[in-house]
Formats: structure tokens, C-alpha cells, sequence
């Protein structure tokens, strides 16, 4: 069965850095793009950065610059690398394949607050 399990994520200061990591079974890893996506109170969940299988990035303009996705096929795994974080970025942050998502995790919070 899919299995999505998200972590990394916490409490942090304006300007301050959180990798998060997404450690997957169940699908084929290596052969589906893999995406991270989040969603704030009230709003609609929002696709923030995505990688392909062969390393190709894409990333939402909120977080050009700042994000960074990144890819383990050996590990089955999916990371997120994010810096000068912002109170804006404050949200539950999951993993899923980029064009057909399975049923998602449980995500992991990031507070962005001084």
C-alpha cells in the first residue's frame, strides 16, 4: 500500500532554514515526478516545488530562490531544503507524486513566527 510519511518540520525564526523529507513506499519511486505541496489555514492546498524523474525542478514563484527540492531514488525519498523563511511559509507541508496524487499524508507543520 502507498504510504507517504512527511518530518523535518517545526518551529522556526524569520530568516531561519528547515529541510524536510518525505520517505515513501508503495509506488514506484523512480519513475514518478514527486512534488511538495502545502496548505495554510484557509487556503487551498498549493503546489510549492516539484522534480522529475530525471532531476528537472520546477518551483512556485512565492519560493524561487529560497526552496530547494531534491531527490534520493536509492532511499526512495524526497527532501525539501527551505532558507530565509518567511512568516508566509507558515503551513502543513506534504509530499505526493506530481500527476496523479495518492492519498496523502499526514503532513508536517511549519510555523514561521518570531
Amino acid at each position: 500500500q502507498v504510504q507517504l510519511v512527511e518530518s523535518g518540520g517545526g518551529l522556526v525564526q524569520p530568516g531561519g532554514s528547515l529541510r524536510l523529507s518525505c520517505a515513501t513506499s508503495g509506488i514506484a519511486f523512480s519513475i514518478n515526478a514527486m512534488g511538495w505541496y502545502r496548505q495554510a489555514p484557509g487556503k487551498q492546498r498549493e503546489l510549492v516545488a516539484s522534480i522529475t524523474l530525471s532531476g528537472m525542478t520546477n518551483y512556485a514563484n512565492s519560493v524561487k530562490g529560497r526552496f530547494t527540492i531534491s531527490r534520493d531514488n536509492a532511499m526512495k525519498k524526497v527532501y525539501l531544503q527551505m532558507n530565509s523563511l518567511k512568516p508566509e511559509d507558515t503551513a502543513v507541508y506534504y509530499c505526493n507524486t506530481l500527476a496523479y496524487q495518492r492519498p496523502w499524508g499526514q503532513g508536517t507543520q511549519v510555523t514561521v513566527s518570531s
